[in-house]
């Protein structure tokens, strides 16, 4: 373990700025930071955030197009998602998430299949709105139980003009009403995906929901829907079992394994759960504003979380629920208590550094804490100043936070702080687990998952200990334990 004390790690912060330009040391002192716990009662975060990389530090951001057909838009799974530009884009969003659904592929369900407008370069110079036109025609003949379309464009679309909008009304017209929803996330715009969350939830709030208020709708006193689960590895639906044990009605989730259905149903709901704040929050405080739905968050990483998170949401209706959120509680403390103490004494006190998109920074911190780990260091791909700030009664004083996280400072960050567990990405797994540190993928779960909810947990607890206790280390060498095995 190294660098325990808060003034040790305000240095390792310096001495990672030190190897850069003035200009641009000066702009990433603004995204490094200490948490201390002053910044909680002056209501701030410790870092800036949603600011412009620098060009040429290798950030791990992704673009807007990516926020919108990667995440809120692409796991509906009844609808077909055409990724309006050259193939590259659509080809690298295409099945890359594991956003589990229930049917059948290419028939009723279309997740994981890609379809593309494969810009060429006369589309370029000619513009592709016929194009646009034939592929929607061979959509409609091919897959005709599909239930809308979304058209997501690339960053050549905005360029060259293509008016995508014109195109959706025109073929919505011709078929009879069919729901095809234009979505200018353009690669370029905005400084990251976060952008295309909220240009894909200006979509359904447009082109949806207009809809919606003119269906019919038999509601109960305990509708509520799932808002910005994505149901990597199963996670919605682990989720939704306790919310319908506890009496709720969820007659809406999404996006993951998520219906144009369910996005109408949406308007009519008691209660607008939310999990991923960032990517969601957009379409959550527009139906607040317009139909009067409150809404919440919750977290349902961790038995602690989960307790916490069932009883808010218990609080917003009717003694039946509260009593029902309590049946739930002590239904499934002993399965919980048996991970604990299975897991715990094998973890204990090892330390964990995450970057991760979402709300996966601070969200999973109370899990590993469960497990009795500590959370040492922090931080977004693109979060704004509002997840800092809702991180900030997550972690510890003296817990390192970093935004926008370049792959040098991540790395300095983990040599000088060694941890015992890196959870973040893909592209950071194996330049870490070749330096030696126990690694988990924390955006789609290293190909295992559910974590969320109690079935989740077990999983979760298990994931890490096979991370971290795997022999596997003791033959590896990392670069700060020259001439000595593993992380002893």
């Amino acid at each position: 373990m190294g660098l325990e004390t808060i003034e040790e790690r305000k240095q390792l912060v310096e001495e990672v700025l030190s190897v850069y330009p003035e200009k641009t040391k000066k702009k990433r002192a603004k995204h490094l930071g200490v948490f201390d716990e002053s910044q909680i009662q002056k209501g701030e975060c410790s870092v800036k955030s949603n600011i412009k990389s620098i060009p040429g530090v290798m950030t791990i951001r992704g673009c807007a197009y990516a926020g919108s057909k990667g995440v809120v838009w692409g796991p509906i799974k009844d609808m077909i998602h055409i990724s309006h530009g050259p193939v590259g884009c659509g080809q690298y969003s295409w099945a890359s998430r594991r956003n589990y659904y229930i049917g059948m592929t290419g028939v009723d369900t279309f997740v994981t299949m890609q379809f593309t407008s494969d810009f060429q370069e006369r589309d370029i110079v000619f513009g592709g709105d016929k194009k646009l036109e034939k592929i929607i025609d061979e959509i409609q003949q091919l897959f005709p139980l599909n239930k809308g379309i979304t058209i997501q464009s690339e960053c050549p679309i905005g360029l060259i003009g293509d008016d995508i909008e014109a195109v959706s009304k025109k073929k919505s017209k011709e078929y009879n009403g069919k729901t095809i929803v234009p979505v200018r996330c353009e690669g370029f715009r905005g400084v990251s995906q976060s952008l295309g969350h909220h240009i894909a939830n200006d979509t359904i709030r447009d082109w949806v929901f207009p809809q919606a208020d003119q269906r019919e709708f038999q509601g109960t006193p305990y509708d509520v829907a799932i808002i910005g689960d994505y149901n990597i590895g199963g996670d919605a639906w682990s989720s939704r079992i306790l919310l319908e044990e506890m009496g709720l009605r969820v007659v809406a989730q999404w996006s993951g394994d998520g219906t144009l259905s369910e996005l109408m149903n949406t308007p009519k709901v008691k209660l607008n759960i939310l999990h991923c704040y960032r990517s969601m929050n957009y379409i959550s405080r527009h139906m607040e504003e317009k139909y009067g739905i409150p809404w919440v968050e919750y977290n349902f990483f961790g038995p602690t979380k989960i307790e916490e998170s069932l009883r808010r949401i218990a609080s917003h209706f009717d003694d039946r629920i509260k009593e029902g959120a309590e049946k739930v509680i002590a239904k499934y403390r002993p399965m919980a208590d048996r991970v604990i103490e299975r897991y715990r004494p094998r973890l204990e006190g090892k330390t964990v550094m995450l970057f991760v998109g979402g709300l996966r920074p601070r969200h999973v911190i109370g899990a590993y804490e469960d497990l009795g780990m500590n959370v040492i260091g922090t931080g977004y791909e693109f979060g704004h100043n509002d997840d800092y700030q809702r991180t900030a009664h997550y972690v510890k004083e003296g817990t390192v936070i970093y935004d926008d996280v370049t792959g040098y400072e991540f790395e300095k960050f983990v040599e000088k702080m060694q941890p015992d567990l890196v959870g973040s990405g893909i592209k950071e797994k194996y330049v870490f687990q070749k330096m030696g540190v126990p690694f988990r993928q924390m955006h789609s779960w290293d190909y295992s998952g559910p974590y969320h909810g109690y079935d989740g947990f077990a999983v979760f607890a298990r994931d890490m200990d096979m991370a971290i206790n795997n022999p596997v280390w003791k033959m590896a060498k990392a670069p700060w334990r020259e001439g000595k095995t593993g992380m002893e």
